[in-house]
């Protein structure tokens, strides 16, 4: 008699067993013949074996099979056992088999968090010196609270990306007494507003989410029509503009009621939203005084989560730069059509120095070096290893893109054992591990739920497919773990209520799972006794080959594949690489080094960092590329004068074309003949334009970017346009608006090109 088990024809069932499920085992024998039995022998806790019988299930060929039940099972319980079977010609003894019974997946789930700096280093005083308000605006509703909502989830772990650049801007504001003009003017009495400043907040105040951040307040969408109908406001509607556009950027949570903070303070705007209007002076102030307490809890409150063990705060190389065009531009991927590599970039030392004051800076605040980091935009390459293994980083990330297009022929990312475990990569001696998102679930929480409605059965579904997909399809006994990795602050501004129901739902869901695990990265490496995890070290992975020079995102307009042609390749991206190579060799003939001009170091560090460039070009649209083009060269003229010297001519020409934004809250009425004209909105729709006496046009708006603020607009740009008028209607279709919604109506709009 010959018996096997734990093979396709007789599997055990589930191969991955969860708390709670019963299990079934298949053996198979040979020959058939009458007087067969098989059983079990179990190993028990002290050693001593307990005999279960198998039941005959049926015969096929010449063989038969057999079933034994056995669970269900606690977390942790392992269960060993050994298979015998007997005949007329004696007793057998078969295979063994085992399992622990635990999570058939472990989940990581990363939020990652970044502003680039806003920050002219050179201007006279801290007042006004951050050109955008983006760092103290998400403060209030996403650094803090997407904290402190995994804590009232103790069941969840994650783990909190926290990029230096931004967390330096945060200390700018509390420390330094650093603000932003939207920050002087909300606090600035409306009465003595000048004409200019009266446009700026009109104009910019309105930067907000239209369904979910204006629409809801009552007063705020009030004040929002009488802008697009062009009505004139008065000292008491610029009041309350400058009252809502602050409150509407708080998070839930603290419209509604009070939060108690980690620093011992409590912070509620809650009574200024029951106000509704005819805010006072020191209204406005006691608001902004309550966006500095939020503030000021926000690293203590990572800090201690941290400390408690619920979430790993990671981190990224200090100005968010692109490492592997750092080390070497020419080393890009390109495949684009038309695209071409710049002149070549090569400063692996300015990568270096990234990396290590990311560490330096991290360790200051959370008393300890970080364990991994998410390299910018998942950008990585062969090349970045060492960088990171050298300052004691543990673990990195990127996107399965990459992993699916490294070595010779590249790793099949469609099957859940091979996406869903880390991958050791080395380098020059140097190790870590690397983890690869799932970018399909990324992207569903991203940028696909939004729109959903009912957002438990959207955490449900989500938690399905991570089951069908992932959890229920491995076929070994190893622990595996899924990365899901979005950005965690742009996204919820599109979300009913901050993204909290859908948040909430999702975190109750995963605290119950007996099937899904979270964690935080370095938990999954290190292992943690208390939640029954086993380490699983770097040595114990197996080796990613040729790590593929690419990143997370796949640009516009390209052949398929992750690559890093969103930052380079174009022709206004190529400029801005010459400028920044210019720059750097200007440091060099100097002699200049970082520790006899940091000044001017810090300027180029700062231009070397991804978000100028990701706006560069035809392929990404901010709806706002002129203030990323001017920061850009802002930092590079600031390279010179931290040098003693004057800034070449060259930076003062702009990098990206002109373009006048038209929108509901800025109707422009004029702009000059070879500008292009950039109609945009907070809703998708068509746009039908004419010149008089011109036949019509017409077509759909494109979604663009204005990430910084957590925006979802849609744009589409005219020109460059020839003298004479423009006539245009837009089309709204957007599913939740009101039929009586100002974006709705179609009314025609004329702009003068002269």
């Amino acid at each position: 008699m010959y018996l096997w088990h734990l093979t396709p024809d007789a599997p055990r069932t589930p191969v991955r067993v969860s708390p709670g499920e019963a299990v079934r085992l298949v053996i198979g024998s040979w020959p058939i013949e009458p007087g067969q039995r098989v059983w079990l022998e179990l190993q028990g806790p002290a050693g001593e074996p307990t005999r279960l019988e198998a039941r005959w299930a049926h015969n096929q060929g010449e063989n038969s099979y057999w079933q034994v039940e056995l669970g269900p099972f606690t977390r942790g319980e392992r269960v060993r056992y050994r298979v015998f079977g007997a005949s007329p010609a004696g007793e057998v003894s078969g295979p063994e088999g085992g399992f622990t019974a635990g999570p058939k997946l472990y989940l990581a789930l990363l939020w990652h968090q970044h502003q680039p700096l806003y920050k002219d280093s050179a201007r006279p005083g801290a007042a006004g010196s951050h050109r955008q308000p983006w760092v103290r605006l998400h403060a209030l509703r996403d650094y803090y609270s997407m904290a402190a909502l995994v804590a009232q989830h103790p069941g969840v772990h994650l783990s909190v990306n926290l990029t230096p650049v931004l967390l330096w801007q945060l200390e700018d504001y509390l420390e330094r007494g650093a603000t932003d003009r939207a920050l002087e003017l909300s606090l600035k009495p409306a009465e003595t507003l000048s004409v200019a400043e009266q446009e700026f907040v009109l104009s910019y105040f309105f930067e907000a989410d239209w369904h979910h951040q204006i629409y809801p307040h009552p007063r705020y969408r009030e004040l929002f029509s009488r802008r697009a109908e062009g009505k004139p406001f008065s000292a008491q509607d610029l009041r309350d503009l400058q009252m809502w556009f602050n409150l509407s950027w708080f998070g839930l949570e603290f419209r509604e009621g009070e939060v108690a903070l980690p620093t011992g303070e409590t912070a509620s705007v809650r009574r200024f939203v029951e106000q509704g209007r005819g805010f006072s002076q020191a209204d406005l102030e006691a608001m902004l005084a309550e966006q500095y307490k939020v503030m000021r809890a926000v690293i203590p409150l990572h800090r201690q989560l941290q400390e408690r063990g619920q979430v790993e705060v990671s981190t990224t190389p200090f100005y968010h730069p692109i490492l592997p065009l750092l080390l070497d531009s020419d080393g890009a991927t390109l495949d684009r059509p038309g695209a071409a590599l710049p002149a070549r970039f090569a400063r692996p030392e300015d990568a270096a120095a990234q990396v290590e004051r990311a560490v330096e800076y991290y360790t200051r605040h959370f008393g300890r070096p970080p364990r991994g980091m998410w390299p910018a935009e998942g950008a990585v390459s062969q090349g970045v290893v060492p960088l990171f293994a050298r300052q004691g980083v543990r673990w990195i990330a990127s996107d399965q893109g990459v992993l699916a297009r490294s070595g010779r022929y590249g790793y099949d990312t469609g099957d859940p054992d091979v996406l869903a475990q880390p991958y050791r990569a080395e380098q020059d001696g140097q190790s870590l591990s690397i983890f690869f998102r799932d970018t399909a679930l990324s992207d569903d929480i991203g940028f696909r739920f939004q729109g959903c409605k009912d957002f438990a059965a959207v955490a449900r579904a989500f938690l399905d497919e991570v089951k069908q997909r992932f959890a229920r399809r491995f076929q070994g006994d190893e622990d595996r773990v899924l990365s899901v990795i979005l950005d965690g602050e742009n996204a919820w501004g599109a979300y009913c209520e901050d993204a909290r129901p859908f948040l909430h739902a999702l975190y109750g869901l995963l605290e119950q799972d007996r099937e899904v695990e979270t964690v935080t990265y370095s938990e999954y490496l290190e292992g943690n006794p208390a939640r029954g995890i086993a380490p699983h070290p770097a040595e114990g992975q197996g080796k990613v080959y040729d790590l593929f020079t690419g990143s997370w995102i796949d640009e516009n307009g390209s052949a398929p594949g992750v690559d890093l042609g969103t930052w380079v390749g174009e022709a206004e991206e190529n400029r801005a690489w010459g400028l920044l190579k210019e720059a750097r060799e200007a440091l060099e003939d100097a002699g200049a080094i970082p520790e006899t001009h940091p000044a001017a170091f810090t300027a180029l560090y700062a231009a070397e960092g991804s978000d100028w460039f990701w706006w560069f070009g035809q392929d990404q649209d901010s709806g706002g590329d002129a203030e990323f083009d001017e920061l850009f060269r802002t930092h590079l003229r600031n390279v010179y004068r931290g040098l003693g010297r004057e800034p070449p001519e060259g930076l003062s020409r702009r990098i990206v074309s002109r373009a006048e934004t038209w929108s509901f809250a800025r109707p422009v009425s004029q702009v000059q003949a070879g500008d292009r004209l950039a109609v945009q909105t907070n809703c998708p729709g068509r746009l039908t334009w004419w010149r008089e006496g011109q036949q019509a046009q017409s077509a759909e708006l494109s979604p663009v970017g204005g990430v910084m603020a957590g925006l979802r607009r849609y744009r589409l740009t005219l020109g460059p346009l020839e003298r004479g008028r423009l006539l245009f209607r837009f089309g709204c279709t957007h599913p939740d608006c009101d039929r009586k919604d100002l974006c709705c109506q179609g009314e025609l709009q004329a702009v003068e090109v002269v």
